[in-house]
């Protein structure tokens, strides 16, 4: 059973678009050991809506024997702010007012992210980190930390990410905005609300996650005289429903922005520049049918990194190929760390 740790920094914690959290709390998960130098380090940035237990929702990927092997490695996953697993986020205190955030929480970047965990890694005394891995928006994160901490970071294996958020990425985000502010129950600012908004936001998510081929597939009809109760229907209502359990609105809303500020070259010289920056040694690896990121977008990444290998994993699961193609994804990483030189 893996058991949470908490960091607390009582200090204000600046933002990148000039507010600041009075203080923060991040929630992080670890296994294995940390070695004598202190570097023996996998870091695991996790996505969307995951949480710092990356051995639960990546089954397969962390202890004994796998790729992130923890009789080898130290290998930690750090909730990140503004979600809803124990990192500071909407349901939590607002100094200020002594109620809930919800609405008012103020807007985090992609590089709070980086910041706030290059925090924690200062705290666990860690010197460098051997491999930063991270899929979707944990490819963003990765990728940032890369580029703001050249020196702390190692080995870079970026999963069906890109270098800035797309406007179809965008367009996708705001639907799900849209969904969620169309349920008035939003603006009462209570734990459950717009809960039905957030439900169809699941549902729009989802659809853009997988296939027409997965769905058309796995929901198939048997029953050629139906007409109503369809199973494509169904499942997207059961997954609301589930999801509904265990986020809530507020931080659906947070982390939508949050992927929405991804921007890899926002002041800097340019996108590509900034790229060229990165001296990690480098994965990039794709979904071929991930029609969230395109492998168009993650080839751009391996072209642009100095040295970047790139890899294209065939899957019918679109971009949550990445959460399910386990054994491709480990042979790819495994392939390269045995190039670049692991500990």
């Amino acid at each position: 059973m893996t058991h949470s740790h908490y960091y607390l920094h009582l200090e204000p914690f600046k933002l990148e678009t000039g507010g600041e959290l009075q203080s923060l709390r991040i929630e992080y998960n670890c296994w294995g050991e940390l070695n004598e130098n202190c570097d023996n380090v996998i870091w695991v940035c996790h996505a969307f809506t995951a949480n710092a237990d990356a051995k639960e929702w990546w089954p397969g990927m962390i202890g004994p024997g796998l790729l992130m092997d923890t009789d080898k490695y130290f290998v930690i996953c750090a909730n990140i702010i503004g979600s809803c697993y124990g990192t500071s986020g909407p349901l939590d205190e607002n100094p200020e007012t002594g109620k809930p955030w919800f609405r008012d929480f103020p807007w985090i970047t992609v590089r709070d992210l980086v910041n706030a965990h290059e925090m924690l890694r200062k705290h666990l005394g860690i010197k460098s980190v051997f491999l930063a891995i991270g899929g979707s928006i944990g490819a963003f994160q990765s990728l940032e930390w890369a580029i703001m901490f050249p020196d702390k970071i190692r080995n870079l294996a970026v999963i069906a990410g890109n270098a800035f958020a797309s406007p179809w990425n965008i367009a996708l985000n705001e639907a799900q905005r849209m969904a969620i502010t169309a349920d008035s129950s939003f603006l009462n600012d209570m734990p459950d609300g717009g809960h039905q908004g957030l439900k169809t936001a699941r549902a729009i998510a989802l659809i853009s996650y997988r296939t027409s081929e997965a769905i058309n597939s796995t929901q198939k009809e048997t029953n050629p005289d139906k007409i109503n109760n369809f199973k494509a229907a169904s499942y997207l209502q059961h997954q609301g429903n589930k999801f509904i359990k265990r986020f809530n609105s507020y931080s659906y809303m947070t982390m939508t922005n949050l992927f929405d500020s991804h921007n890899i070259g926002r002041g800097r010289a340019s996108t590509e520049k900034a790229l060229e920056s990165i001296i990690a040694k480098t994965i990039v690896i794709a979904m071929d049918t991930d029609r969230l990121f395109p492998p168009e977008e993650q080839q751009f990444l391996a072209k642009s990194i100095p040295g970047a290998r790139y890899s294209e994993i065939p899957t019918s699961y679109g971009h949550d190929g990445f959460l399910i193609e386990v054994e491709p994804i480990t042979d790819c990483i495994s392939e390269f760390l045995s190039q670049s030189g692991s500990i």
